[in-house]
């Protein structure tokens, strides 16, 4: 077991697909099946898919009773993070305590690479929402896209995802992240728009990458093709964008004065997100949010070196 004494919630953040969500993270930075093009996070460190106990149950249970002290409003408490929750081996447990100790939905983020497992498949039934992601339509595309683990291959993982939604008796709702030039191809949207008649998902999310991805040649797509795509793939298509709603004042302050602290750290150095993330305290997925923010506001801006993205101010 891997075990760290760090805070293992985040949030409540704004979710484009889930309100106001309290993010729980467990599995360690950059712990994924995956290493995805489009990733916000960056560059997969420990590709895997070797299950295991990462973080105990009882402390992550500790966290969450931390951050609900407080009395936050919230619409979800979700499993997501810094990287694949589904490698969590005692995850079904987790779902099943979160549920019988709060009265909050709980919905899982998974890119749904593992759910061929009858293990992980069967851990995943008590979850309110589950929210897995449909990349391509091919080996080769999957490939290029996810740049998956070795023993991960393209029919597995869409049977995987079919044959989950068949068992599971909630809501699933399926991300498509759409990257311009790769998938957005007419074929290409046809076959996954086949794949999706069968998963007959309750919803389908349009999503492309409106952070900084992993990889400069990950090209979102524009508003407007994103628009023309819902109406292809049917009534219980959206587009999801950003959180539209308005903050409380309290949590709009909080947000202005985490900006002005990475504004000065950046005035005296470049740093990294988790030369960021480290010096503030903050976890890994506030800190590319709020950097992501300010890179769209144009009051920083990335620089690469030595394979690695730094920040400076403008």
């Amino acid at each position: 077991m891997i075990d760290r004494e760090q805070k293992r919630t985040f949030g409540p953040v704004p979710s484009r697909r889930l309100g106001r969500s309290l993010g729980i993270d467990i599995v360690p930075f950059k712990t994924c099946t995956y290493d995805c093009i489009y990733c916000q996070l960056g560059q997969t460190t420990d590709k895997t898919v070797t299950r295991t106990e990462f973080f105990a149950i009882d402390k992550i249970l500790r966290d969450v009773h931390r951050a609900l002290d407080i009395k936050p409003k919230i619409d979800y408490l979700t499993l997501s993070g810094s990287g694949e929750p589904t490698l969590h081996n005692n995850i079904g447990k987790l779902i099943s305590m979160l549920k019988r100790e709060f009265s909050y939905p709980v919905a899982v983020l998974t890119n749904g690479s593992l759910l061929y497992e009858p293990d992980v498949a069967q851990s995943l039934m008590q979850a309110d929402v589950v929210l897995p992601t449909l990349a391509a339509d091919t080996e080769t595309i999957f490939q290029c896209v996810h740049r998956p683990h070795p023993s991960l291959h393209f029919d597995t993982v869409v049977k995987g995802i079919i044959n989950f939604s068949k068992t599971f008796k909630n809501d699933l709702w399926l991300e498509l992240f759409l990257l311009d030039g790769i998938n957005t191809i007419e074929e290409t949207l046809r076959t996954m728009k086949e794949i999706v008649d069968e998963i007959k998902p309750q919803k389908i999310h349009l999503n492309t990458a409106t952070r900084p991805p992993a990889e400069e040649f990950a090209y979102p797509v524009s508003e407007e093709k994103l628009e023309s795509f819902k109406m292809f793939f049917g009534q219980n298509a959206e587009v999801i964008t950003d959180f539209k709603h308005v903050m409380n004042q309290q949590t709009a302050n909080v947000s202005s004065d985490i900006e002005q602290s990475i504004l000065q750290l950046l005035k005296r150095r470049p740093c990294t997100d988790k030369d960021i993330a480290t010096a503030l305290s903050l976890h890994s997925i506030e800190t590319t949010k709020i950097i992501s923010h300010l890179v769209i506001k144009g009051k920083i801006e990335r620089r690469h070196q030595q394979g690695n993205i730094f920040y400076k101010t403008k």
